[in-house]
């Protein structure tokens, strides 16, 4: 700020001889006073004085504090969206500012359909933007463009010659869910089902070493489609069969979509009374291509009885939820541990936390599958626990829940 500092002869010439001299002081007026005494030398000093002093003392108008487009961005900056931990200036909302002698003018841009966004948004930034100084007027203008209409997903559809398509899914990994759809679909095979198992986890594909099978699939030389490889009465579908061991999957999104729909749609899948669907982690872009197009029986939910995992599997079952595929139940996967030496019962995650889970969802517990060694060998030599153990625990368990679920699926 420049400071135009005038300066008026009012009063008496005195010869004291003073030095320089500033004294300012701030009333609550706003007002400032000011003394100047300055001694002058640079001109003669006049008949019978030895010297002159010039004191001036000037009140200018009161200072006045200029707003900026920055302090009241500022505020604005503090105006969170409704529903959301960001602010309308971050989400790029905030699109004029104009302020002049304390009247403020706020352009906002919404895109919403509910009345009350708006309304609180320009209640919350003309209070903020009040409380500053020198503020004499607000005026929040806010646009409201309607959201873009979406059409309803209405291409999902059943895969050709499959009578029940479920998935089983998990927000975590680590939890076993790639265990659970291999056991699954092997105990589906032994009650009496035809069953294909689709391994939908292209960057982490494990089924192919749980079934023991590395060879390539062909393509039928008429049809073009793809001929699943079969293990244990199973028909199998793997991104392990078409990468080299060790090779990663390196795909981005355009590309996950398509692989996924070819695993699903271009594979020779014949007439199968249940195709499981071992979903990857999460809920990206393979969840949701799957749940857009093709037409699911169900979801299953794996989860641990910890609290860290019922976390992510608590986003798994709102995914499912929210596009209208029921969740047929959670299965609670390394639910405790029976020592072998004495049978007693260990919870080494924790005891409890699928059934609160399934309490909350309104869906049944299929089952609490214990931990132990024979089930993680079975899996590392190529042959799921329920085909090599079928008088295991954690294969009894897996025979009940396809039993379960045949029920719930074909009454």
């Amino acid at each position: 700020m420049t400071v135009l500092w005038m300066f008026a002869a009012i009063a008496s010439i005195c010869c004291d001889g003073s030095d320089h001299k500033l004294n300012s002081r701030i009333p609550a007026s706003g007002t400032l006073d000011y003394e100047f005494r300055r001694r002058i030398v640079s001109h003669p000093p006049r008949q019978g004085f030895a010297g002159t002093t010039v004191l001036a003392k000037i009140n200018p108008a009161p200072l006045r504090l200029m707003l900026t487009q920055d302090q009241i961005r500022a505020v604005l900056a503090t105006v969170r969206y409704p529903g959301f931990s960001r602010d309308i200036v971050s989400f790029g909302l905030v699109k004029d500012i104009r302020a002049e002698e304390g009247a403020v003018v706020v352009q906002i841009v919404l895109t919403t359909a509910d009345p009350k966004v708006p309304q609180q948004i320009k209640e919350e930034s003309e209070q903020l933007i009040g409380a500053l100084e020198g503020v004499k007027s607000v005026t929040v203008r806010i646009d409201i463009h309607a959201p873009a209409q979406t059409t309803p997903i209405s291409n999902a559809s059943a895969i050709e010659g499959v009578k029940y398509v479920i998935a089983v899914a998990s927000g975590k990994g680590g939890v076993g869910k790639s265990t659970v759809a291999a056991n699954l679909a092997v105990a589906l095979e032994r009650s009496g089902a035809s069953v294909g198992l689709c391994d939908c986890d292209l960057y982490g594909p494990s089924i192919g070493l749980m079934f023991g099978a590395h060879e390539r699939p062909f393509a039928d030389s008429e049809t073009g489609k793809i001929l699943p490889v079969e293990r244990h009465g199973l028909r199998l579908m793997s991104m392990s069969f078409l990468l080299e061991d060790g090779a990663p999957a390196v795909l981005r999104g355009p590309m996950v979509t398509k692989y996924t729909q070819q695993f699903l749609r271009q594979v020779d899948w014949g007439d199968l009374d249940y195709l499981i669907l071992d979903l990857p982690p999460g809920t990206g872009d393979i969840q949701l291509t799957i749940v857009q197009t093709v037409g699911l029986a169900g979801a299953l939910v794996v989860t641990t009885p910890q609290e860290v995992a019922l976390i992510d599997a608590r986003k798994a079952a709102s995914m499912f939820q929210k596009v209208n595929v029921p969740v047929l139940g959670i299965i609670e996967n390394m639910s405790y541990f029976l020592c072998p030496s004495d049978g007693k019962r260990y919870d080494i995650f924790g005891e409890g936390g699928g059934r609160s889970e399934a309490a909350r969802l309104g869906v049944p517990l299929l089952a609490q599958v214990p931990i132990d060694i024979p089930t993680r060998e079975a899996g590392d030599r190529g042959m799921p626990v329920t085909a090599s153990s079928p008088e295991s625990a954690v294969a009894k368990a897996f025979v009940e829940i396809s039993k379960s679920l045949r029920q719930a699926l074909e009454k």
